[in-house]
């Protein structure tokens, strides 16, 4: 059960990624030969005016193919991809990655106006600690580490995580005014860790107001995003083991988890912790979409940057190769990511 909701999740997550390819593709004049959910033999089609629809039987992501996509001789071709301005091209692949940030938008409207909003305010302050010592006090409204927005709780959470020992200024809102302090992390030998010693309790407030919710919504796709951007600079830095990343499988795993711990609270809390799961994902595939790699939708948007630049079409024959390299190496880390994430599970 809990691989068939996954599987759900996931389908939901590429093909929201893919109709945005579909209708900016459409917006251009770029022929899309089929529109498919899911892999694999064909089950269920429709044929429509210019694009095939179909069902396919793996429930494991969709496609949309265009014209003149990833052909070498199709330039010419009235409605191909390749016949079109960069400009358009450069829409036609942002598409993808940005209906992303659209759906993770959208559940998190939903998950705002039910569950309410984290922020950072601050429950105590801890004695003889440097934010005590500083002068903040509690009820002041933690707005910013560094130079490093602070919104939700989870900003705050996020931040020390990745900065546990580092000297910060403290941005706060206290009433009308916003203040600044700078702290100094002070070790806790029994708690074997950096303090600044400032306690939030996260708890969940209603949010008021459809502009506030719209506020927060943006907000939300904007933490998760630099979430993951600032996870893959750590561990570039080596900050973070590789380890640490999770394929499909792992994914299936939490997801399970995800429904197990939630499902004595009500079908209704499962559902709004399924969605931040999906909020988290569609964050995460479209910001790893946008990384400039070969086969990604970042790797031809880079290619078609080169040519704005150079003012002239890329060799086609060179582009496809690369792209081809790229997705075989991508296919090979995704082999080794599912086999470290079935050994840590099983073994």
């Amino acid at each position: 059960m809990n691989i068939l909701i996954a599987l759900i999740v996931f389908e939901l997550l590429v093909v929201f990624h893919e109709f945005g390819h579909f209708i900016a593709a459409r917006a251009c004049g770029v022929k899309v030969v089929e529109f498919s959910v899911g892999m694999g033999p064909k089950l269920f089609s429709v044929q429509g005016k210019d694009t095939l629809f179909s069902l396919r039987g793996l429930p494991i992501g969709g496609y949309c193919s265009m014209v003149g996509e990833d052909e070498e001789d199709e330039g010419d071709v009235e409605g191909s991809l390749a016949s079109k301005p960069v400009w358009q091209r450069m829409l036609v692949l942002f598409a993808g990655p940005f209906f992303n940030f659209l759906l993770a938008f959208l559940l998190a409207g939903v998950i705002l106006s039910q569950a309410g909003v984290d922020r950072c305010v601050l429950t105590d302050v801890t004695p003889g600690y440097p934010a005590e010592e500083a002068g903040l006090q509690t009820g002041d409204e933690i707005i910013g580490m560094n130079r490093s927005k602070v919104v939700f709780f989870r900003d705050l959470q996020t931040w020390l995580y990745f900065h546990k020992d580092e000297p910060v200024d403290v941005s706060v809102r206290r009433g009308s005014e916003k203040l600044s302090f700078h702290l100094t992390p002070k070790y806790n030998s029994e708690e074997e860790r950096y303090m600044i010693g400032i306690v939030c309790s996260g708890r969940r407030e209603p949010v008021e107001g459809a502009g506030k919710l719209l506020y927060y919504s943006l907000q939300e796709v904007r933490f998760n995003v630099t979430s993951v951007i600032t996870g893959l600079q750590m561990m570039v830095r080596g900050k973070i083991s590789p380890d640490n990343i999770t394929g499909p499988v792992g994914i299936v795993e939490s997801i399970g988890e995800t429904v197990e711990e939630t499902k004595a609270f009500g079908l209704f809390t499962v559902l709004l912790n399924l969605m931040n799961v999906a909020l988290l994902l569609s964050a995460n595939l479209g910001v790893m979409n946008l990384l400039p790699l070969p086969a990604l939708d970042g790797g031809r948007l880079l290619f078609c940057f080169v040519e704005l630049v150079l003012r002239r079409p890329v060799n086609r024959s060179l582009e496809g190769a690369v792209h081809f390299a790229g997705f075989v190496l991508l296919m090979a880390l995704m082999a080794v990511i599912m086999m470290h994430d079935i050994g840590r599970i099983f073994f």
